[in-house]
């Protein structure tokens, strides 16, 4: 592929003048375009070393108000980075919508620079190539422009400008020994590329390579074709809000309660049910609660310390009816835990700063470090629960969500990370009485609201939209536990029982 190319595209300045006089009015337009209806946008830059990444973006951003973007420069990792997944750092510099996010190198670093350096082992190629296809697949279908762009240049050239930087004491520091290294072996290099082009170039997030031995037609090429997509996705964007997003909604959503293979709410006897299996009579008298309780504490007081020293992050995700008693078994977990040493994070509703992302985005950065356990109490399922029923979102975008999900848990575990997740499970006469007494309590009114109550009243459908979200999302590496919530005592010890049980699996490992 690359061997092909034609490098010996040029433009003089005559018509390179000609064509920037049209092209950089028009992509400022642009620009002011997608700001005004919201669309992110993420431009990415690869390509080898002194091709001209630098220079291209110091071009393409000279037609862009400052206040709209943002350029990161991605080298090495950061000690930070290097203590969450590698997808992490990226998630973090999203652009919200209506801005752009230009990168000199990208997530693709992991695949092309560090494998060549062995920085990336050769077992965890294949999964660095799913993260970032997940990565595009997800942000793409959420409304991400995604526009990739390729300087090739040949050996030759490199190895010309390599010599040019060294000439100069004020620009040799540009030129690394591992960029001389990879000009040595530039065609198994060029290899590593071509196998990056070929696996990633999709239709949601295709690649533009862009001939750039010729600084002028380069240039010329990258705004044009910035210029072109930008255009599409400005149309694209006009023509669903002159449809109306009403009569969208209306076209993708169905019925809230329907699955999809069509089955109709009221044919019950036709569904999975995995909730019906929980035993709920499941209990323990108050002396077997204390007496296993304060063993467990102990256990997990211990064994925290010891994720700390072998640097495991431990990821625990909380969801359940309301009155499930999440809160009551995440305090019993917590209790005896360093507190420098996890987070609770209680999830409501997003706020403009997180619905101006995608909806994954507020929860990836709040994932923990290695060596420290983060708790969600409500999670990422909202997609398939609270916003499928409420139709808070499409049917195209919480059937997708599924997988989404299920990606994102496996690059955290592929990370290191211990994922777990719970469903507290009470009965609705069991719920009716906790509402009850909250409402006779002064101290705990503020835990019921209307709302509460609202949400009883569509019991089936999130009963079935949870079956549904249990079978789809429990995996080995993430599974989900069902929590029999009927006595509190009982749920309390299972969940600490669980966790206990995972860790102490880890550190045997």
């Amino acid at each position: 592929m690359l061997e092909k190319l034609d490098l010996t595209k040029s433009l003089n300045k005559a018509e390179y003048k000609e064509k920037m006089a049209e092209l950089e009015p028009k992509l400022g337009k642009l620009q002011r375009e997608c700001r005004r209806l919201g669309i992110p946008v993420m431009i990415a830059f690869e390509g080898y070393g002194a091709s001209g990444k630098g220079v291209q973006i110091g071009e393409l951003i000279k037609a862009l108000d400052p206040r709209g973007f943002e350029v990161y420069a991605v080298k090495n990792e950061t000690e930070e980075e290097k203590m969450h997944p590698f997808m992490w750092r990226f998630w973090t510099k999203m652009p919200s919508k209506g801005r752009i996010a230009i990168y000199d190198s990208s997530w693709y670093r992991k695949v092309l620079i560090d494998r060549f350096d062995k920085k990336t082992k050769k077992d965890e190629v294949a999964d660095a190539y799913r993260s970032i296809c997940s990565f595009e697949e997800q942000i793409a279908a959420d409304g991400m422009v995604i526009i990739k762009i390729f300087l090739a240049i040949d050996k030759k050239e490199q190895k010309k400008r390599f010599d040019k930087l060294l000439s100069s004491d004020e620009t040799a520091w540009r030129v690394s020994k591992a960029d001389q290294k990879r000009n040595k072996s530039f065609g198994k290099y060029q290899e590593m590329n071509e196998e990056m082009l070929r696996r990633t170039d999709t239709e949601y997030a295709p690649w533009n390579i862009v001939e750039a031995v010729d600084r002028r037609f380069a240039t010329a090429k990258i705004y044009a074709i910035v210029a072109q997509t930008l255009a599409e996705k400005v149309e694209e964007a006009k023509r669903k809000t002159a449809k109306g997003q009403d009569a969208l909604q209306e076209e993708e959503s169905g019925a809230g309660g329907e699955l999809r293979s069509g089955i109709s709410v009221q044919d019950r006897q036709f569904k999975n049910s995995i909730l019906a299996k929980a035993d709920l009579s499941l209990s323990y008298t108050k002396e077997e609660y204390k007496s296993r309780l304060d063993k467990l504490q102990k256990k997990m007081e211990k064994l925290h310390g010891e994720l700390y020293r072998r640097r495991i992050p431990v990821i625990l995700g909380f969801e359940g009816w309301d009155a499930g008693g999440k809160g009551g078994a995440i305090k019993r977990l917590t209790e005896k835990m360093d507190p420098r040493g996890y987070v609770v994070h209680p999830t409501a509703s997003p706020n403009d700063i997180e619905k101006a992302h995608h909806y994954l985005w507020r929860f990836w950065v709040d994932m923990p470090k290695a060596g420290h356990v983060t708790i969600f109490d409500r999670t990422w399922y909202g997609r398939v629960m609270v916003e499928r029923i409420e139709g808070f979102c499409s049917r195209k975008e919480w059937q997708r969500a599924y997988k989404e999900m299920n990606d994102m848990e496996k690059d955290l575990a592929d990370a290191g990370a211990i994922v777990l997740k719970f469903w507290m499970q009470i009965d609705k006469d069991e719920q009716a009485a906790r509402f009850k007494a909250r409402q006779e309590n002064p101290e705990k009114q503020w835990k019921i609201t209307d709302e509460d109550w609202r949400n009883r009243e569509k019991w089936d459908q999130y009963e079935e939209a949870v079956n549904e979200m249990l079978i789809r999302t429990s995996t080995p590496h993430a599974p989900w536990v069902v929590v029999e919530g009927n006595c509190k005592y009982y749920a309390r010890i299972k969940v600490l029982e669980t966790v206990v049980d995972a860790i102490e699996k880890r550190l045997e490992d």
